[in-house]
Protein backbone atom coordinates (compact mmCIF):
# COMPACT_ATOMS: atom_id res chain seq x y z
CA UNK A 1 0.00 0.00 0.00
CA UNK A 2 1.02 4.01 -1.22
CA UNK A 3 1.77 6.65 1.19
CA UNK A 4 -0.94 7.73 -0.35
CA UNK A 5 -3.81 5.73 -0.02
CA UNK A 6 -2.74 5.14 3.32
CA UNK A 7 -3.16 8.96 3.94
CA UNK A 8 -6.63 8.76 2.37
CA UNK A 9 -7.65 6.00 4.39
CA UNK A 10 -7.02 8.12 7.65
CA UNK A 11 -3.22 8.84 8.55
CA UNK A 12 -1.84 7.01 11.58
CA UNK A 13 -5.21 5.18 11.73
CA UNK A 14 -5.38 3.79 8.24
CA UNK A 15 -1.34 2.92 8.78
CA UNK A 16 -2.64 0.79 11.91
CA UNK A 17 -5.54 -0.98 9.50
CA UNK A 18 -3.30 -1.62 6.87
CA UNK A 19 -0.96 -4.10 9.16
CA UNK A 20 -3.22 -4.25 12.26
CA UNK A 21 -7.14 -4.98 11.67
CA UNK A 22 -8.18 -2.53 14.41
CA UNK A 23 -10.85 -0.93 12.49
CA UNK A 24 -12.28 -4.14 11.84
CA UNK A 25 -12.14 -5.45 15.12
CA UNK A 26 -13.91 -2.64 16.11
CA UNK A 27 -16.78 -3.24 13.84
CA UNK A 28 -17.12 -6.97 14.34
CA UNK A 29 -17.05 -6.99 18.14
CA UNK A 30 -18.92 -3.65 18.95
CA UNK A 31 -20.13 -1.30 16.39
CA UNK A 32 -21.85 -3.91 14.06
CA UNK A 33 -21.85 -6.54 16.45
CA UNK A 34 -25.73 -6.55 16.79
CA UNK A 35 -27.11 -8.00 20.04
CA UNK A 36 -31.48 -8.61 20.88
CA UNK A 37 -32.08 -5.14 22.16
CA UNK A 38 -34.36 -7.06 25.12
CA UNK A 39 -31.55 -7.12 27.34
CA UNK A 40 -31.75 -6.72 31.25
CA UNK A 41 -29.97 -6.03 34.24
CA UNK A 42 -28.85 -9.61 34.39
CA UNK A 43 -26.86 -9.13 31.34
CA UNK A 44 -24.20 -6.78 33.40
CA UNK A 45 -22.04 -9.48 35.21
CA UNK A 46 -20.29 -10.69 32.09
CA UNK A 47 -19.04 -7.03 31.57
CA UNK A 48 -18.42 -7.04 35.18
CA UNK A 49 -16.43 -10.18 35.62
CA UNK A 50 -14.28 -8.87 32.28
CA UNK A 51 -13.66 -5.78 34.42
CA UNK A 52 -12.73 -7.68 37.61
CA UNK A 53 -10.26 -9.71 35.86
CA UNK A 54 -8.39 -6.73 34.65
CA UNK A 55 -8.95 -4.88 38.20
CA UNK A 56 -7.24 -8.37 39.52
CA UNK A 57 -4.39 -8.73 36.71
CA UNK A 58 -3.45 -4.98 37.30
CA UNK A 59 -3.31 -5.11 41.34
CA UNK A 60 -1.88 -8.51 41.45
CA UNK A 61 1.33 -6.74 39.55
CA UNK A 62 1.49 -4.28 42.05
CA UNK A 63 1.13 -6.50 44.83
CA UNK A 64 4.59 -8.98 43.46
CA UNK A 65 5.92 -5.88 43.21
CA UNK A 66 6.94 -6.41 47.24
CA UNK A 67 5.89 -9.51 47.55
CA UNK A 68 8.01 -12.04 48.62
CA UNK A 69 7.37 -16.17 48.33
CA UNK A 70 9.48 -17.74 50.99
CA UNK A 71 8.40 -19.29 53.94
CA UNK A 72 10.36 -16.97 56.17
CA UNK A 73 9.32 -13.83 54.31
CA UNK A 74 5.73 -14.40 52.90
CA UNK A 75 3.64 -13.19 55.54
CA UNK A 76 6.34 -10.60 56.63
CA UNK A 77 6.13 -9.10 52.87
CA UNK A 78 2.50 -8.95 53.51
CA UNK A 79 2.30 -7.13 56.50
CA UNK A 80 5.35 -4.73 55.04
CA UNK A 81 2.67 -4.07 51.86
CA UNK A 82 0.01 -3.47 54.27
CA UNK A 83 1.96 -1.06 56.86
CA UNK A 84 4.88 0.36 55.25
CA UNK A 85 4.09 0.35 51.36
CA UNK A 86 2.64 3.84 50.22
CA UNK A 87 -1.31 2.91 49.67
CA UNK A 88 -0.24 -0.79 49.65
CA UNK A 89 -3.25 -1.81 51.95
CA UNK A 90 -5.69 -0.57 49.65
CA UNK A 91 -4.28 -2.86 47.00
CA UNK A 92 -4.35 -5.59 48.85
CA UNK A 93 -8.12 -4.77 49.81
CA UNK A 94 -8.49 -4.37 46.08
CA UNK A 95 -7.09 -7.47 45.52
CA UNK A 96 -8.86 -9.26 47.78
CA UNK A 97 -12.27 -7.84 47.10
CA UNK A 98 -11.74 -8.47 43.89
CA UNK A 99 -11.08 -11.96 44.28
CA UNK A 100 -14.81 -12.48 46.29
CA UNK A 101 -16.35 -10.12 43.95
CA UNK A 102 -14.86 -12.06 40.77
CA UNK A 103 -16.61 -15.17 42.12
CA UNK A 104 -20.17 -13.32 42.52
CA UNK A 105 -20.36 -12.12 39.27
CA UNK A 106 -19.27 -15.02 37.74
CA UNK A 107 -21.98 -17.37 39.62
CA UNK A 108 -24.69 -14.81 39.03
CA UNK A 109 -23.52 -14.72 35.13
CA UNK A 110 -23.59 -18.82 34.96
CA UNK A 111 -27.07 -18.75 36.60
CA UNK A 112 -28.27 -16.37 34.01
CA UNK A 113 -27.34 -18.21 31.63
CA UNK A 114 -29.37 -21.39 33.34
CA UNK A 115 -32.24 -19.47 33.46
CA UNK A 116 -32.29 -18.35 29.80
CA UNK A 117 -31.18 -21.49 28.33
CA UNK A 118 -27.93 -19.74 27.36
CA UNK A 119 -26.09 -23.11 27.42
CA UNK A 120 -28.48 -24.83 24.31
CA UNK A 121 -27.71 -25.11 20.69
CA UNK A 122 -25.83 -23.54 19.16
CA UNK A 123 -23.98 -21.91 21.97
CA UNK A 124 -22.72 -25.54 24.04
CA UNK A 125 -19.17 -23.96 23.08
CA UNK A 126 -19.74 -20.51 24.82
CA UNK A 127 -21.31 -22.41 27.96
CA UNK A 128 -18.27 -24.93 28.09
CA UNK A 129 -15.39 -22.28 27.83
CA UNK A 130 -17.45 -20.33 30.40
CA UNK A 131 -16.99 -23.59 32.81
CA UNK A 132 -13.28 -23.70 31.87
CA UNK A 133 -12.84 -20.37 33.05
CA UNK A 134 -14.72 -20.73 36.45
CA UNK A 135 -12.31 -24.32 36.77
CA UNK A 136 -9.37 -22.36 36.23
CA UNK A 137 -10.40 -19.40 38.70
CA UNK A 138 -11.04 -21.57 41.65
CA UNK A 139 -7.55 -22.78 40.71
CA UNK A 140 -6.28 -19.39 40.32
CA UNK A 141 -7.93 -18.25 43.81
CA UNK A 142 -6.83 -21.26 45.33
CA UNK A 143 -3.17 -20.49 44.87
CA UNK A 144 -4.04 -16.92 45.39
CA UNK A 145 -5.14 -17.77 49.10
CA UNK A 146 -2.04 -19.75 50.46
CA UNK A 147 0.18 -16.88 49.54
CA UNK A 148 -0.40 -14.53 52.22
CA UNK A 149 0.64 -17.84 54.49
CA UNK A 150 -0.91 -17.03 57.77
CA UNK A 151 -2.45 -19.80 59.53
CA UNK A 152 -5.66 -20.35 57.12
CA UNK A 153 -3.65 -19.94 54.08
CA UNK A 154 -1.26 -23.08 55.33
CA UNK A 155 -4.02 -24.94 56.67
CA UNK A 156 -6.53 -24.67 54.40
CA UNK A 157 -3.81 -25.87 51.44
CA UNK A 158 -3.09 -28.63 53.84
CA UNK A 159 -7.00 -29.60 53.40
CA UNK A 160 -7.57 -29.12 49.92
CA UNK A 161 -3.94 -30.96 48.62
CA UNK A 162 -4.56 -34.03 51.23
CA UNK A 163 -7.95 -34.64 49.48
CA UNK A 164 -5.93 -35.61 46.47
CA UNK A 165 -4.14 -38.46 48.64
CA UNK A 166 -8.06 -40.11 48.30
CA UNK A 167 -7.52 -40.69 44.35
CA UNK A 168 -6.69 -44.56 44.16
CA UNK A 169 -2.99 -45.42 43.18
CA UNK A 170 -1.55 -42.26 42.31
CA UNK A 171 -2.72 -40.31 45.44
CA UNK A 172 0.22 -40.23 47.51
CA UNK A 173 2.60 -39.30 44.22
CA UNK A 174 0.12 -36.83 43.16
CA UNK A 175 0.10 -35.12 46.80
CA UNK A 176 4.04 -34.65 46.82
CA UNK A 177 4.51 -33.56 43.50
CA UNK A 178 1.74 -30.54 44.37
CA UNK A 179 3.67 -29.60 47.29
CA UNK A 180 7.13 -30.38 45.22
CA UNK A 181 8.10 -31.58 49.09
CA UNK A 182 7.08 -34.53 51.66
CA UNK A 183 4.96 -31.43 53.75
CA UNK A 184 3.59 -28.20 52.46
CA UNK A 185 6.89 -25.92 52.26
CA UNK A 186 8.75 -22.95 50.79
CA UNK A 187 8.71 -25.44 47.77
CA UNK A 188 4.62 -25.38 47.50
CA UNK A 189 5.03 -21.49 48.31
CA UNK A 190 7.02 -20.76 45.58
CA UNK A 191 4.99 -23.18 42.62
CA UNK A 192 1.83 -21.77 43.77
CA UNK A 193 3.34 -18.06 43.22
CA UNK A 194 5.04 -19.04 39.52
CA UNK A 195 1.59 -20.44 38.57
CA UNK A 196 -1.09 -17.90 40.19
CA UNK A 197 1.05 -15.02 38.77
CA UNK A 198 1.89 -16.19 35.48
CA UNK A 199 0.44 -19.44 34.15
CA UNK A 200 -2.99 -19.05 35.17
CA UNK A 201 -3.66 -15.68 34.70
CA UNK A 202 -2.61 -16.42 30.82
CA UNK A 203 -4.94 -19.64 30.88
CA UNK A 204 -7.61 -17.06 31.79
CA UNK A 205 -7.13 -14.42 29.01
CA UNK A 206 -7.19 -17.23 26.76
CA UNK A 207 -10.21 -18.58 27.57
CA UNK A 208 -11.76 -15.48 27.58
CA UNK A 209 -10.97 -14.43 24.49
CA UNK A 210 -12.19 -17.86 23.06
CA UNK A 211 -15.37 -17.21 25.20
CA UNK A 212 -16.33 -13.72 23.34
CA UNK A 213 -15.18 -15.33 20.24
CA UNK A 214 -17.48 -17.97 20.69
CA UNK A 215 -20.50 -15.62 21.62
CA UNK A 216 -20.01 -13.66 18.84
CA UNK A 217 -19.90 -16.28 16.03
CA UNK A 218 -22.79 -17.36 16.71
CA UNK A 219 -24.86 -14.07 18.74
CA UNK A 220 -25.86 -13.74 22.08
CA UNK A 221 -28.97 -15.12 23.49
CA UNK A 222 -31.94 -12.85 25.60
CA UNK A 223 -34.29 -13.14 27.78
CA UNK A 224 -37.03 -14.40 25.51
CA UNK A 225 -34.11 -17.21 24.14
CA UNK A 226 -35.48 -16.05 20.82
CA UNK A 227 -32.73 -16.35 17.92
CA UNK A 228 -32.75 -12.47 16.34
CA UNK A 229 -31.18 -13.37 13.06
CA UNK A 230 -34.05 -14.96 11.70
CA UNK A 231 -35.79 -11.85 11.27
CA UNK A 232 -33.47 -8.92 9.21
CA UNK A 233 -33.94 -6.18 7.36
CA UNK A 234 -32.89 -5.21 3.79
CA UNK A 235 -29.51 -4.43 4.45
CA UNK A 236 -29.07 -7.56 6.49
CA UNK A 237 -29.33 -6.55 9.78
CA UNK A 238 -31.47 -8.16 12.31
CA UNK A 239 -34.69 -6.41 13.47
CA UNK A 240 -34.69 -6.73 17.32
CA UNK A 241 -31.18 -6.12 17.12
CA UNK A 242 -28.93 -2.88 17.87
CA UNK A 243 -25.32 -2.11 17.74
CA UNK A 244 -23.75 -3.09 20.97
CA UNK A 245 -21.63 0.59 20.43
CA UNK A 246 -22.95 2.53 21.42
CA UNK A 247 -26.18 1.05 23.10
CA UNK A 248 -25.14 -1.43 25.71
CA UNK A 249 -21.16 0.28 26.22
CA UNK A 250 -23.12 3.32 27.82
CA UNK A 251 -25.40 0.79 29.42
CA UNK A 252 -22.65 -1.15 30.86
CA UNK A 253 -21.09 1.60 32.11
CA UNK A 254 -23.91 2.32 34.21
CA UNK A 255 -23.17 -0.77 35.67
CA UNK A 256 -19.59 -0.61 36.10
CA UNK A 257 -20.54 2.71 38.19
CA UNK A 258 -23.02 0.94 40.46
CA UNK A 259 -20.76 -2.05 41.27
CA UNK A 260 -17.72 0.01 41.74
CA UNK A 261 -19.67 1.90 44.36
CA UNK A 262 -20.48 -1.36 46.29
CA UNK A 263 -16.68 -2.45 45.42
CA UNK A 264 -15.33 1.12 47.32
CA UNK A 265 -17.90 0.44 50.29
CA UNK A 266 -15.96 -3.19 50.84
CA UNK A 267 -12.98 -1.98 50.05
CA UNK A 268 -12.77 0.98 52.30
CA UNK A 269 -15.28 0.15 54.81
CA UNK A 270 -15.68 -3.86 55.21
CA UNK A 271 -12.70 -5.12 53.73
CA UNK A 272 -12.79 -8.87 55.98
CA UNK A 273 -16.81 -8.52 55.19
CA UNK A 274 -17.11 -10.82 58.82
CA UNK A 275 -14.79 -13.44 57.85
CA UNK A 276 -16.02 -14.31 54.89
CA UNK A 277 -13.32 -12.36 52.75
CA UNK A 278 -10.51 -12.56 55.02
CA UNK A 279 -10.38 -14.98 57.38
CA UNK A 280 -9.10 -13.19 60.70
CA UNK A 281 -7.26 -16.28 61.56
CA UNK A 282 -5.11 -15.34 58.42
CA UNK A 283 -3.43 -12.33 59.98
CA UNK A 284 -1.61 -14.56 62.07
CA UNK A 285 1.50 -16.13 60.44
CA UNK A 286 1.22 -19.68 59.85
CA UNK A 287 2.33 -22.52 62.33
CA UNK A 288 2.73 -25.90 60.97
CA UNK A 289 2.91 -26.50 65.03
CA UNK A 290 -0.46 -25.17 65.50
CA UNK A 291 -3.66 -26.57 63.75
CA UNK A 292 -6.92 -24.42 64.18
CA UNK A 293 -9.61 -25.50 65.77
CA UNK A 294 -11.44 -25.29 62.77
CA UNK A 295 -10.41 -24.60 59.27
CA UNK A 296 -13.65 -23.05 56.94
CA UNK A 297 -13.06 -22.31 53.40
CA UNK A 298 -13.67 -18.85 51.48
CA UNK A 299 -17.31 -18.33 50.68
CA UNK A 300 -16.65 -19.48 46.98
CA UNK A 301 -15.31 -22.60 48.04
CA UNK A 302 -17.69 -23.13 50.56
CA UNK A 303 -20.59 -24.84 48.51
CA UNK A 304 -18.51 -27.63 47.05
CA UNK A 305 -16.90 -28.13 49.94
CA UNK A 306 -20.16 -28.85 51.96
CA UNK A 307 -20.92 -31.62 49.07
CA UNK A 308 -17.56 -32.65 49.95
CA UNK A 309 -17.98 -33.04 53.98
CA UNK A 310 -21.63 -34.74 53.56
CA UNK A 311 -19.64 -37.71 52.07
CA UNK A 312 -18.92 -40.10 54.86
CA UNK A 313 -16.26 -41.67 52.68
CA UNK A 314 -13.41 -39.35 51.73
CA UNK A 315 -13.07 -40.44 48.36
CA UNK A 316 -16.63 -40.59 47.12
CA UNK A 317 -16.41 -37.27 48.64
CA UNK A 318 -13.75 -36.39 46.41
CA UNK A 319 -15.87 -37.70 43.76
CA UNK A 320 -19.07 -36.24 44.66
CA UNK A 321 -17.08 -32.23 44.97
CA UNK A 322 -15.67 -32.99 41.26
CA UNK A 323 -18.46 -34.35 40.15
CA UNK A 324 -20.47 -30.84 41.30
CA UNK A 325 -18.30 -28.96 38.87
CA UNK A 326 -18.19 -31.81 35.89
CA UNK A 327 -22.23 -31.45 35.36
CA UNK A 328 -21.87 -28.24 34.83
CA UNK A 329 -20.24 -29.13 31.34
CA UNK A 330 -23.20 -31.64 30.65
CA UNK A 331 -25.88 -29.21 31.01
CA UNK A 332 -26.06 -28.51 26.84
CA UNK A 333 -27.13 -32.01 26.88
CA UNK A 334 -29.08 -32.72 30.12
CA UNK A 335 -31.56 -30.49 29.10
CA UNK A 336 -33.75 -31.02 26.10
CA UNK A 337 -35.92 -28.60 26.39
CA UNK A 338 -38.30 -27.28 23.19
CA UNK A 339 -38.25 -23.54 24.56
CA UNK A 340 -34.85 -21.83 26.17
CA UNK A 341 -35.87 -19.22 28.39
CA UNK A 342 -37.52 -19.28 31.83
CA UNK A 343 -40.42 -16.98 30.52
CA UNK A 344 -41.89 -19.86 28.88
CA UNK A 345 -40.93 -23.01 30.48
CA UNK A 346 -43.20 -24.90 32.43
CA UNK A 347 -43.56 -24.57 36.06
CA UNK A 348 -41.43 -27.60 36.79
CA UNK A 349 -38.65 -26.25 35.66
CA UNK A 350 -38.91 -23.08 37.73
CA UNK A 351 -39.53 -24.62 40.81
CA UNK A 352 -36.58 -27.10 40.66
CA UNK A 353 -34.25 -23.90 38.73
CA UNK A 354 -35.01 -22.01 42.05
CA UNK A 355 -34.27 -25.22 44.17
CA UNK A 356 -31.05 -25.53 42.76
CA UNK A 357 -30.24 -22.19 43.52
CA UNK A 358 -31.63 -22.17 47.50
CA UNK A 359 -29.57 -25.22 47.78
CA UNK A 360 -26.52 -23.78 46.88
CA UNK A 361 -26.61 -21.08 48.79
CA UNK A 362 -27.42 -22.84 51.71
CA UNK A 363 -24.76 -25.15 51.07
CA UNK A 364 -22.39 -22.16 51.25
CA UNK A 365 -23.36 -21.20 54.46
CA UNK A 366 -23.09 -24.68 55.85
CA UNK A 367 -19.16 -25.17 54.15
CA UNK A 368 -17.95 -22.27 56.44
CA UNK A 369 -19.57 -23.59 59.52
CA UNK A 370 -17.97 -26.24 61.97
CA UNK A 371 -19.03 -29.42 61.59
CA UNK A 372 -22.12 -30.72 63.28
CA UNK A 373 -24.60 -33.52 62.94
CA UNK A 374 -26.83 -30.86 62.36
CA UNK A 375 -25.10 -29.28 59.16
CA UNK A 376 -24.06 -32.59 58.05
CA UNK A 377 -27.96 -33.72 58.01
CA UNK A 378 -29.02 -30.02 55.91
CA UNK A 379 -25.48 -30.24 53.76
CA UNK A 380 -26.79 -33.75 52.47
CA UNK A 381 -30.40 -32.46 51.55
CA UNK A 382 -28.81 -29.51 49.95
CA UNK A 383 -26.23 -31.96 47.92
CA UNK A 384 -29.13 -34.06 46.88
CA UNK A 385 -31.33 -31.16 46.03
CA UNK A 386 -28.01 -29.93 43.95
CA UNK A 387 -27.56 -33.49 41.87
CA UNK A 388 -31.13 -33.59 42.01
CA UNK A 389 -31.93 -31.08 40.00
CA UNK A 390 -29.97 -32.45 36.73
CA UNK A 391 -31.31 -35.66 37.57
CA UNK A 392 -34.82 -34.12 36.91
CA UNK A 393 -33.99 -31.68 34.08
CA UNK A 394 -33.10 -34.58 31.93
CA UNK A 395 -35.94 -36.55 32.84
CA UNK A 396 -38.11 -33.33 32.57
CA UNK A 397 -37.25 -32.85 29.29
CA UNK A 398 -35.86 -36.43 27.76
CA UNK A 399 -39.73 -37.69 28.75
CA UNK A 400 -41.23 -34.41 26.85
CA UNK A 401 -42.74 -33.69 30.52
CA UNK A 402 -42.41 -29.84 30.35
CA UNK A 403 -45.61 -27.89 29.41
CA UNK A 404 -44.05 -25.07 27.97
CA UNK A 405 -45.78 -21.61 27.08
CA UNK A 406 -46.04 -20.46 23.53
CA UNK A 407 -42.74 -18.24 21.94
CA UNK A 408 -43.02 -15.23 20.05
CA UNK A 409 -42.09 -15.09 16.97
CA UNK A 410 -39.82 -11.65 17.95
CA UNK A 411 -38.44 -10.78 20.96
CA UNK A 412 -40.63 -8.40 23.88
CA UNK A 413 -39.34 -5.43 25.22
Amino acid sequence: MSYNTEKAQGGLLGWVDARFPLTKMWREHLSEYYAPKNFNWWYYFGSLALMVLVIQIISGIWLTFNFKPTGAEAFTSVEFIMRDVEWGWLIRYIHSTGASMFFLVVYLHMFRGMMYGSYQKPRELIWIFGCLLLLVLMAEAFMGYVLPWGQMSYWGAQVIISLFGAIPFIGEPLVVWIMGDFLISEATLGRFFALHVVALPLVLIALVVAHILALHEVGSNNPDGIEIKKHKDENGKPLDGIPFHPYYTVKDLFGVGVFLIVFSVVVFFIPEVGGYFIKYDNFIPADPLTTPSHIPPVWYFAPHYAILMSVPDKLLGVVAMGAAIAVLFLLPWIDRGRVRSIRYRGLGFKIALFAFAAAFIILGYVGTQPVTPMTTIIGRICALVYFGYFVFLWVYTAFDLEKTKPVPERVTS
